[in-house]
């Protein structure tokens, strides 16, 4: 694990000051100052901050948080603006999100202590659920969007002005119902299986709808229920229980994929063994009749 990630994970320091520490030489490894940005921590390193020697954290911590509107999912913002850690109690600053809702959005988020957990959550395609409130009625081709999928070579519109994505597919929703409707807002529940940035912003902008609101109310069967706003609660037991349950899934699907390829792999290789085997016989054969017949 990198060096600054190792800090992250096991201390309340961010990434960023962990590189500060190791700039200003206060990390070492076996009282060996690190200064070494991208240096791997090995299993029978020791490693210190500030002297101290840090105690690696094996206990998984999953919260759930109700993020207002108005803050950011980040750290620290260069333009000074509030982001979830400045909501969050301070025990909970190392904690790593799994994934993000932009600035305008509220709702349902989970953090993590264990990055791995965070990032295999990201990752997945577990179920997540919204209410949101667009400006102009659902029409038929936002519903045939909606079931069918939609891939836009040109996806910029509902996305963040800084935004570097410019192409994106979005798959079928996996649920979603209209609450209520008016000439001028629609008000809809939608499930989708993915996680891209500003995923439903840019969908309904494709329709020239404009999200007017937009919150989370469950993320991976974790539902939001009556946890007030900028309120956390830890998982429950059951909760543990599902997160250990898909790792363990997580690790075994890895694994057979790595089997699998290596047996594709393999197999191909006898395929082109026997394909040069057979090439190499049919030569010799065609040799051996022209010099008979010869």
């Amino acid at each position: 694990m990198r060096i600054n990630k190792y800090i992250s994970h096991n201390t309340r320091y961010s990434r960023r000051e962990a590189d500060t520490l190791i700039e200003e030489g206060q990390v070492s490894i076996d009282k060996r100052a690190v200064n070494d940005f991208g240096y791997d921590v090995q299993e029978d390193d020791r490693v210190f901050v500030k002297g101290k020697l840090i105690k690696e954290s094996n206990e998984l911590t999953i919260i759930v948080y109700n993020k207002p509107k108005g803050t950011l999912v980040t750290k620290k913002d260069d333009r000074g603006r509030t982001t979830i850690y400045h909501k969050l109690p301070g025990k909970f600053r190392h904690f790593v999100p799994v994934g993000r809702l932009d600035y305008a959005s509220e709702g349902v988020m989970l953090l993590t202590d264990t990055p791995e957990v965070a990032t295999a959550l990201m990752e997945s395609s577990l179920d997540r659920t919204y209410n949101l409130k667009i400006d102009k009625a659902v029409s038929e081709e936002m519903i045939s969007a909606m079931k069918e999928g939609l891939v836009l070579d040109d996806a910029r519109a509902g996305a963040h002005e800084k935004s570097k994505i410019f192409s994106m597919e979005f798959a079928p929703f996996a649920h979603f119902e209209i609450r209520s409707e008016g000439k001028n807002f629609s008000k809809l529940r939608v499930t989708i299986t993915e996680g891209k940035n500003r995923e439903l912003r840019r969908f309904f902008a494709h329709f020239e709808a404009k999200v007017l609101d937009l919150k989370r109310v469950s993320f991976g069967g974790i539902d939001l229920n009556n946890l007030p706003t900028n309120k956390t609660r830890f998982f429950t037991r059951r909760e543990y229980d599902d997160v250990h349950q898909f790792m363990k899934r997580r690790k075994a699907n890895a694994e057979a994929d790595i089997y699998n390829q290596a047996n594709a792999e393999k197999q191909e290789k006898e395929n082109l063994r026997e394909k040069e085997y057979q090439k190499n016989k049919e030569e010799h054969q065609k040799k051996f009749k022209k010099r008979a017949k010869d």
